[in-house]
């Protein structure tokens, strides 16, 4: 078990932020020299998929491609890649509107930085109308940067790319639904679990990689590689859940308890409401108050961890590791890609950030 990241992740990371770095800085100046108030929206997405993040969806692709025979230096991989980010950052903008998040990552989200400037400069309007429309705007436009990079991708990628998008949307719907009904179902949080993240982080993104190095091998690789995708992307989020509610800020860089403001679907807060007694039901029911105290985050917490839904969670995933890890050995790649996968799949289920 590992909460250090791969070397191998590292120069990853390292390939796909200079590309992104490239192609958006080509798009900044093209754009700002037709009008300077155009400088602001790209500068945005620049500062977001620069602002950090762990850049595993490139490294699955990678992974996926490599090991299916592609060429690492290729750049149909690196472009795919930064289209992964890309297409993060558009789902982290549109995500902090829906949640009213006004952090990310130690930083103001976009849709604050422009909900405050409108009132600074006291504009027409309502600020956050404005904020919020803005930051969608800016997702959008990642959302466009991103089908550009994935133009030279085989119709069989393209099958996989879409899917990957419609699941990635259809999940975050299910979340916002969970949300607003207080969905506290297990089998529900974790479908929900599958959808907004699991999928759209692990298994599509190796599939992606893959079918962009062997158009042909569909059939032979996307279910084998699914079967290591599919209980890693539940154990992703789990970990993220797990985070959400006890993670250290400072490490984070986001307000402690945030998941339980917001009330999310989780499978952590289901196994908690289904072996909760009267009492600590009454304190579970706190969560998605938008104005939670830290007082009554630490008791929720304290709830949570007496109900042993923490302990429960923690064995499902390593349970979950376990199954993916074992898969690896199925999977027809070479046994130093299939050490790197391993080496993943430890560091996303142990990370602590």
């Amino acid at each position: 078990m590992s909460s250090t990241p791969p070397p191998s992740l590292v120069e990853i990371a390292q390939r796909i932020e200079t590309h992104l770095d490239a192609v958006l800085g080509v798009e900044e100046s093209r754009w700002s020299s037709f009008d300077e108030d155009l400088t602001s929206p790209v500068e945005h997405i620049r500062r977001l998929v620069n602002s950090g993040g762990k850049r595993l969806r490139p490294a699955f692709s990678h992974w996926g491609f490599v090991g299916a025979g592609g060429d690492p230096t290729d750049e149909l991989v690196i472009d795919a890649g930064a289209a992964l980010e890309l297409l993060h950052a558009f789902a982290l903008f549109h995500d902090d509107v829906m949640d009213g998040s006004l952090t990310r990552r130690g930083e103001p989200t976009t849709n604050a930085k422009f909900e405050a400037s409108h009132g600074a400069n006291k504009l027409a309007g309502e600020s956050r109308r404005f904020g919020d429309g803005v930051a969608i705007l800016v997702g959008d436009l990642a959302y466009v940067y991103s089908d550009q990079l994935m133009r030279n991708a085989s119709p069989q990628a393209w099958t996989i790319w879409n899917e990957l998008r419609i699941e990635l949307n259809f999940g975050q719907y299910l979340d916002m639904l969970g949300s607003a009904m207080n969905e506290r179902r297990r089998e529900k949080a974790e479908r929900i679990c599958r959808y907004k993240s699991g999928k759209y982080t692990i298994e599509r993104p190796l599939h992606l990689g893959a079918l962009l190095a062997a158009p042909t091998r569909g059939d032979e690789l996307i279910p084998v590689l699914s079967t290591y995708g599919l209980p890693l992307g539940d154990a992703f989020q789990m970990r993220d859940d797990v985070l959400g509610a006890f993670g250290d800020t400072a490490i984070t860089g986001k307000p402690v308890g945030d998941d339980l403001r917001e009330g999310k679907p989780t499978p952590l807060m289901a196994i908690a409401t289904a072996r909760a007694n009267a009492v600590q039901l009454k304190e579970l029911q706190l969560v998605g108050n938008q104005d939670l105290t830290p007082e009554q985050i630490a008791r929720v917490q304290q709830v949570i961890r007496e109900t042993g839904a923490l302990d429960e969670l923690e064995i499902v995933i390593t349970r979950l590791t376990d199954e993916a890890i074992a898969a690896v050995q199925n999977v027809p790649f070479t046994q130093a890609v299939r050490d790197e996968l391993i080496a993943l799949a430890e560091y996303v289920s142990w990370r602590t950030v």
